[in-house]
């Protein structure tokens, strides 16, 4: 591995991995490595260019701790997480609910609810209901299936971005009933800016984007023998459909979030006040 040049540096170095046991991992490895290389060829970064993205890697890791992670938010505005996910969650089922981006919010293992819970500990905003029901690629219910929800408040702000909450809010786990249902109150959630006090924010804003996403409230699913399903529902006259910061949005993703005026909601709850509605049935695929 001597006298290196621009023509000759990408084969030393994927013959460097040519003893890795682990066959995917060096299929991972050498990609990357024709690939960064290719870039740099064709960008021509200058030296000072090439400390300067480094620095910016460095920062998005420092960014990172148990509640936040700026790396999942790089992946999501430059589209790779989107592509992933498309690559892994190719569907044509009209019966299967389609996938979207995770998200840097997401927090493992929320508070257990029941259903019809209210969710929005601590939290003010316009009552929200959502129902709906789960079922397989044939239309059957399934029983027992996790579903945690998260979303943002009516003023865009997620629990973990508000230190003065004791607890979480707005995100719980609950679990279908016998006939596949699943209910829950919550507030309206509105559209939001992802954080831009971190260098993706400041990415965004030299390069002229804006951070907004429309309003949305996230689900995983999770059931023994099918797939785990990530994925949210959107508001559908939301200002941001078209241009979402983390390119989340699919048509078949979009709902209405009907205004109803006081009276007996879905569950039987009188309601003194207006508060909105949607009903969404998600489709599981078979693992």
């Amino acid at each position: 591995m001597r006298n290196l040049t621009t023509d000759n540096i990408t084969a030393a170095v994927i013959e460097e991995f040519s003893s890795c046991e682990d066959t995917r991992l060096k299929t991972l490895l050498n990609g990357l490595v024709k690939h960064l290389h290719a870039y740099l060829r064709e960008v021509q970064p200058t030296e000072q260019e090439w400390t300067q993205a480094i620095e910016f890697l460095t920062r998005t890791g420092q960014m990172c701790d148990d509640e936040r992670q700026e790396f999942i938010l790089l992946s999501d505005t430059l589209g790779v997480t989107m592509l992933v996910d498309a690559i892994n969650h190719s569907n044509s089922d009209p019966n299967i609910t389609e996938s979207t981006v995770l998200g840097p919010f997401y927090v493992a293992d929320p508070p257990q609810a029941n259903q019809g819970d209210a969710i929005n500990w601590g939290v003010e905003g316009e009552p929200l209901f959502v129902e709906g029901h789960v079922h397989d690629a044939q239309g059957k219910t399934l029983a027992n299936v996790t579903i945690d929800v998260w979303q943002s408040d009516s003023e865009g702000f997620y629990d973990v971005q508000k230190p003065e909450l004791e607890s979480a809010s707005l995100r719980a786990r609950f679990h279908t009933d016998s006939q596949g249902r699943y209910a829950f109150w919550t507030v309206t959630p509105s559209p939001y800016p992802i954080p831009t006090d971190g260098p993706v924010g400041k990415m965004l804003d030299i390069t002229g984007r804006h951070p907004y996403r429309p309003a949305h409230v996230h689900f995983m699913l999770m059931a023994p023998g099918y797939e785990t399903l990530v994925t949210q529902i959107f508001a559908e006259d939301d200002p941001y459909l078209d241009s979402d910061a983390v390119f989340g949005v699919k048509d078949s993703l979009v709902k209405t979030f009907a205004l109803q005026p006081p009276g007996q909601a879905p569950d039987g709850r009188q309601m003194e006040t207006p508060y909105r509605y949607f009903h969404y049935d998600f489709g599981l695929k078979t693992a």
